[in-house]
């Protein structure tokens, strides 16, 4: 009795098997490629450096702000230690309360609108790149094309 060999067979059909023709594939410049590669990542670098440098200028901001909230806050309450009148007290309490909460909204709308400004900057930087980006592509297709066709 032969014995058959299931994988043999599976590898003798695999031998015969020949690819299809897929003509002549297109060439494309590595080099221009690369370049645009390099001018993306130089994008992304601008717009990550401009976004650093928001945080920073935020977060400074920030701290301005907080500490004018602050140094306003223990004035009053020290007017209200020295003045210990309830009546005056009271009414400080509620203008200390009134103001805090106008200025901290008024705050929040500055940081807002920085961090808003910040965005648009870095992302008006990758959106020129990738603009960029797809005509340098495309031009590079193009001439590639170009030059085969003339061949």
């Amino acid at each position: 009795m032969a014995y058959e060999n299931p994988f043999a067979d599976m590898m003798k059909q695999f031998s015969q098997f020949k690819a299809p023709s897929l003509g002549t594939v297109p060439s494309f410049d590595v080099n221009q490629v690369i370049s645009v590669g390099r001018k993306n990542a130089e994008a992304c670098t601008a717009a990550s450096q401009t976004l650093t440098e928001s945080c920073q200028a935020i977060t400074r901001r920030q701290a301005e702000l907080a500490r004018a909230q602050v140094e306003k806050t223990l004035k009053t309450c020290k007017d209200m230690l020295v003045n210990g009148s309830p009546e005056i007290n009271t009414t400080k309490q509620v203008e200390l309360a009134k103001s805090v909460f106008e200025s901290s909204f008024n705050n929040l709308r500055e940081i807002y609108e920085l961090c808003t400004k910040s965005n648009l900057e870095a992302f008006d930087k990758l959106n020129r790149r990738a603009s960029q980006s797809i005509e340098e592509l495309t031009a590079t297709a193009t001439s590639t094309t170009a030059k085969k066709k003339a061949a």
